[in-house]
């Protein structure tokens, strides 16, 4: 297989997996077989594509290939004949997997279906976070294991473990409603929160961003807010995220390098998605929001309205900061509360903060901590200590344009 194919099948398959599954889902109404069918699709691809060609619908191709795959795994699974008749009428017997199938109308229920069901409250709250991962934002074993900063085993067995648990429970595949809605909506909303920070900052690979898991987080987000429109935190959501995405131009240069917060070209911030975050923030204020997510988007308007970094109103922010880390006991958010007071009060009371956080077992693997610390140090003119960090910080990143800019700095001390 060429290079050019290998890119291009994982591409089609970070775009496709979670729509993929959640149709698969609906259909056999079982997450584990839907992502064994999925799988079963990418490796078809993987052997197929590079002699046939990409198809010109290869998210169609891909579904219509797991439908056959479904049919012959329940075909001997005489007992399931009821889903084999289903998965039939949807797939005519004379149909071929390289016509151009288009996808289910309902596929964007789908994937909210998907999320619901793998946030179902049958599963503790560590499981449903990763599964969804997994599912909806095709986030590999490893990259999820990063973002709960435990072993990747530990993170596998966990995922198999949700699956099979579902499927001895027969969690129905659907949007819940009522008081069951907003009783799983914290979970699905800290999901789709980590999808969109995996396109912000991607833990792996030669990008420092994902724009399409971005644009698909917040869409799920404002199919969320329109699901709970009395609930403060998925506007907060919404409008965090959009504050945030507003930069999303602005964060490399065109050689595809990592720009820092603080040397970002604010005129190509997105000034559209800034107005739609502002409202969405007003409607959480109002619906009397100082939850987690509402808090994040009242910092980020903060940065959205200064002209400049000078001009920001860091003080503001590590206010908003020490309300948001005493809310949730967070040490990533204790170590983003020390870069907002650094900039408020100066690096040696940020230093502090961080000596504190880097006792901490769990951020002990955490890049963005040594990072942090190094930035402070080089304030404080502790050069060698400044690059030992930046050092440190770049070993520890899985992103190689995150990992060049860490080196690049410990070079420039």
């Amino acid at each position: 297989m060429t290079s050019a194919t290998q890119r291009t099948v994982e591409a089609v398959w970070r775009i496709e997996s979670a729509r993929l599954t959640a149709s698969l889902a609906r259909t056999v109404n079982d997450l584990g077989l839907a992502e064994d069918l999925a799988q079963d699709a990418l490796l078809a691809a993987l052997e197929q594509w590079p002699e046939s060609g990409v198809p010109d619908k290869p998210g169609a191709w891909l579904l219509a290939v797991a439908r056959r795959r479904a049919v012959d795994t329940i075909r001997r699974q005489v007992t399931l004949e009821r889903k084999l008749a289903l998965i039939a009428r949807e797939t005519p017997e004379g149909d071929d997997p390289m016509d151009a199938i288009e996808f289910d109308r309902h596929v964007g229920d789908d994937v909210l279906r998907l999320m619901f069901t793998a946030c179902h409250p049958v599963l503790g709250r560590d499981a449903r976070v990763a599964l969804t991962l997994k599912t909806v934002a095709g986030l590999s074993t490893d990259e999820i294991a990063r973002a709960f900063l435990i072993p990747s085993t530990t993170l596998g067995q966990r995922i198999s473990r949700a699956k099979k648990t579902l499927s001895n429970a027969e969690v129905p595949f659907e949007v819940p409603v009522g008081d069951e809605l907003t009783a799983r909506l914290a979970s699905v909303l800290e999901v789709v929160y980590l999808v969109f920070n995996e396109g912000y900052a991607a833990t792996s690979g030669d990008s420092w961003m994902r724009a399409e898991l971005c644009a698909e987080a917040m869409r799920l987000g404002r199919m969320l807010a329109a699901l709970a429109p009395d609930e403060p935190e998925p506007h907060g959501l919404v409008a965090l995220m959009e504050f945030q995405a507003s930069r999303l131009r602005a964060r490399t240069d065109a050689d595809g390098r990592p720009v820092p917060l603080d040397r970002q070209d604010r005129t190509r911030w997105d000034r559209l998605l800034i107005t739609h975050a502002e409202g969405a923030l007003r409607r959480a204020d109002h619906l009397g929001g100082r939850g987690s997510y509402v808090l994040q988007a009242s910092i980020a308007a903060r940065h959205a309205r200064a002209t400049s970094t000078a001009g920001t109103d860091w003080h503001s922010i590590a206010e908003l900061y020490d309300e948001l880390s005493a809310l949730t006991g967070s040490p990533v958010v204790e170590l983003n509360r020390a870069v907002a007071v650094s900039m408020a009060d100066g690096p040696t009371p940020a230093l502090s903060i961080v000596d504190k956080l880097s006792e901490i077992t769990a951020l002990r693997g955490y890049h963005l901590l040594p990072a942090v610390r190094g930035d402070l140090l080089l304030k404080l003119e502790r050069r060698d200590e400044a690059r030992s960090e930046f050092e440190r910080a770049a070993a520890m990143t899985g992103n190689e344009a995150e990992r060049t800019l860490l080196l690049d700095r410990a070079a420039s001390c």
